[in-house]
């Protein structure tokens, strides 16, 4: 027989189809997939309208500085510019914030930060705008900045509502208990962006009634149609907030900033207005982590366990407090980490200065802390001569023990499983002694350093964050689920920044309806609110809400037949489009069943409520939390200080897994966001202005930089409050990873490296 005839097959011989992705638990791919990869998925940058003007933003050059006068009328009267606006445009509530509402729409008589708008134009062409916006002239008289936030303390007040935004005092246990062993330590965490793979834009459209369309990438569509409402001066129902692609987001997504004046350009021309901002704006306008400072000590008992810890956190919200407050909260709160401490006091603030106006960013607070109590628990093992691990071992956190902040952990708390699978992961192996290109130097390929000068060094860090709100926050999201001619469609306002919801949502109608064919509607604001998509909320809140929909919708559909039966809907199931009794007297198809029908159902999900800290930074103010324990190996010049990260071993508490391909993507990219934290992301603010605001002089990692991820664990151990048992999991890991890295660069060197991201200088060992 030939080889042409041996490997040759009949179609009647050839194997069947594989089966498509199908439910919860299956990788199902994104609906989306396709168009982004072929560059044809439509972004707000790509959106177009007949009479289009084009916006820009006057922005201010000072990070501090009192303003004289503003004058337009230079741009006025160049040709082609439609309108100019000020401070004296802005018809409503003047004020906007994420949180706290204290950041004016455009500044009237202080400037409190590099790139605060001070106007708007729009013109019948880019450049036309552009150049308008450069012909307003402002008088200033530049005041001397506050960019220390020590020196935030006693300075003159920079806001009418003072410098302090938010103290939390937290008391818990005896203050006189005191440790045989005692360590200290001084912590520094820069200024990281969010740096969007897409900066903003947006297209405003006025409507016929008086009001106006947003078309924005925004992640909380109906609070932005709030703030821009009250900013109009309009009823709420007459602004309307149309979600397109976004690109990318960490944090929240859209600078509120940056929308509310291009609403009113829309509505002072009568026409379509656009605005795309540049990569410089975006640094100047969205909100960035907090730069923190970070003092702790340590006290332990001989035996390692810990019996105090004591803490000072200062976060530097930048001009304006945004979501400072919360922050602040998560960062008290999880000061100590995911350990036992039976006594702890912490002190927390978060004040104005001139820098940046800092706000949302993946793991906000968290982060900040984990890398100061893992490199507190990294002193506190050299100075008992024990093994990094097995010092966290001794005092990791379970279910049932208490925070510092007095709330029993109920959910699923599998700590000493995540660092013990993390820690029994073979290490990678050692580079061979060889040819150079057989040696990856740290630096990158082109290293310049001398193998003879690098060393190996093993790390550990656990960390922790919460899930949802927290302190009293009202968690509430609303989905519809419609079935029609075999097909469903689900209608909730929930955002798809990237998380993976609408392909959640597909998968959970799916395995609940046993219908293939799901579509999940575009988002605006005429549909019930959902919510922001940040802290995993989306796949708790609004998943949740889909399930509830769709288990309506298939009663709806199952129980003509159980009542035909004889039988309840409970002894009816449905696997693979197929609904089957319990008995087997029942068998017949989805598909039959629908025919001709209409079903839809709305529903709303709502976790148990929480509460506010109090005056000894007490109270159950979480609903979950979520684990991860990370073993970082790193190879270190230290000669040149130079770091490559070789591997990142992670263990993840995840309560069920959804979508296996979607939450290994999700942990990959946390933790490669994590490097950047670690290594090479520092927004530089000298004197408050913004150093080099693009991704040439901002360093973000490269698929260069990433390091091999080994997911050697996921925990499933159900959270029982929770829609089908599921915990966040993108977060948590850019908690982790940063504090990981750090630690292992502790081990390769002998230094204490105390800051991030952590400096060539840190890194240098003065031997060979």
């Amino acid at each position: 027989m030939s080889d042409e005839a041996a490997t040759a097959t009949t179609a009647a011989e050839a194997p069947a189809a594989e089966p498509l992705p199908h439910g919860l638990g299956a990788s199902l791919p994104h609906a989306d997939a396709r168009a982004k990869t072929e560059g044809t998925f439509p972004y707000a940058a790509d959106l177009w309208a007949e009479g289009l003007l084009w916006a820009a933003v006057l922005r201010s050059p000072h990070a501090h500085a009192r303003i004289v006068s503003i004058d337009t009328t230079h741009a006025r009267a160049m040709p082609g510019v439609r309108a100019v606006v000020t401070h004296e445009d802005v018809p409503g509530t003047s004020r906007h914030g994420r949180g706290t509402p204290d950041r004016p729409v455009f500044a009237s008589e202080v400037v409190r930060h590099h790139g605060e708008p001070i106007a708007a134009v729009a013109a019948d062409h880019p450049d036309t705008a552009r150049m308008a916006a450069a012909a307003v002239i402002v008088e200033y008289e530049p005041l001397d900045p506050v960019t220390d936030p020590e020196r935030a303390f006693e300075a003159g007040p920079l806001h009418p509502d003072g410098n302090l935004i938010r103290h939390i005092p937290l008391r818990h246990g005896d203050p006189d208990a005191a440790g045989e062993i005692v360590v200290e330590g001084l912590y520094r965490i820069g200024r990281q962006d969010p740096a969007p793979i897409g900066a903003e834009a947006g297209l405003a459209v006025p409507r016929p009634d008086g009001g106006v369309e947003l078309y924005l990438a925004s992640t909380d569509p109906h609070s932005d149609r709030n703030t821009a409402a009250a900013c109009f001066g309009l009823p709420a129902d007459r602004v309307k907030i149309v979600v397109t692609g976004v690109p990318g987001a960490t944090a929240d997504r859209e600078d509120q900033g940056f929308q509310l004046p291009l609403g009113l350009l829309a509505l002072r021309t009568g026409c379509p207005v656009k605005l795309a901002a540049s990569r410089e704006e975006s640094f100047l306008g969205h909100a960035h982590r907090h730069p923190t400072l970070l003092r702790y000590r340590h006290h332990a008992d001989a035996e390692g366990r810990l019996v105090k810890v004591e803490a000072q956190i200062l976060l530097d919200a930048g001009a304006y407090a945004d979501t400072s407050a919360d922050a602040l909260a998560a960062a008290v709160s999880f000061a100590c980490g995911p350990y036992v401490v039976p006594n702890a006091f912490i002190e927390g603030w978060a004040v104005r200065t001139n820098n940046p106006p800092s706000g949302h960013v993946r793991g906000e607070g968290a982060m900040q802390v984990c890398a100061a109590y893992e490199a507190q628990m990294d002193k506190l093992a050299r100075k008992l001569g024990l093994d990094p691990a097995d010092v966290r071992l001794r005092n990791v956190l379970a279910t049932g023990d208490v925070l510092p902040i007095g709330q029993t952990v109920t959910c699923p708390a599998p700590v000493a499983e995540l660092l013990q699978a993390v820690r029994d992961f073979p290490l990678p192996s050692l580079p061979k002694d060889g040819p150079e290109e057989d040696w990856l130097l740290p630096g990158g390929p082109e290293g310049a350093g001398e193998p003879a000068a690098v060393r190996r060094g093993v790390g550990y860090a656990l960390g922790m964050v919460h899930m949802l709100g927290a302190e009293g926050t009202d968690e509430v999201s609303t989905a519809t689920v419609r079935v029609h001619d075999g097909v469903a469609t689900v209608l909730c306002a929930a955002v798809e920044s990237g998380q993976g919801f609408t392909t959640l949502a597909r998968q959970i109608v799916q395995e609940t309806l046993g219908i293939d064919e799901v579509h999940v509607a575009p988002v605006d604001t005429d549909q019930p609110p959902a919510g922001p998509g940040c802290r995993g909320r989306h796949t708790w809140v609004s998943g949740g809400a889909v399930e509830r929909a769709a288990k309506m919708v298939r009663t709806q559909l199952l129980q003509p037949l159980a009542h035909k039966f004889g039988m309840s809907t409970e002894l009816l199931q449905i696997t693979d489009g197929k609904i089957t009794s319990y008995d087997g007297v029942l068998s017949t198809t989805v598909s039959e069943a629908l025919e001709g029908k209409e079903l839809w159902a709305t529903a709303q999900c709502r976790p148990h409520p929480t509460e506010p800290l109090d005056g000894a930074g007490q109270g159950d103010a979480f609903v979950g939390l979520a684990f991860c324990a990370i073993r970082a190996v790193v190879d270190v010049d230290v000669e040149l200080g130079s770091v490559r990260v070789v591997e990142l071993a992670v263990a993840q508490d995840v309560g069920r897994v959804l979508n296996p391909a979607q939450l290994a993507a999700r942990i990959e990219g946390g933790v490669t966001q994590g490097v950047g934290i670690a290594l090479t992301e520092n927004l530089r603010t000298p004197r408050g202005l913004i150093r080099h605001p693009d991704l040439t002089g901002y360093a973000l990692p490269t698929a260069l930089d990433a390091p091999d991820i080994r997911i050697v664990k996921l925990v499933e151990e159900r959270d029982v409050v929770a829609p089908f048992g599921a915990k966040p999991v993108s977060a948590v890991p850019v908690v982790t990873s940063p504090a990981a890295i750090a630690s292992a660069v502790r081990a390769a060197t002998g230094r204490p490296v105390n800051r991030l991201p952590i400096r060539p200088q840190a890194a240098v060992v003065n031997a060979r």
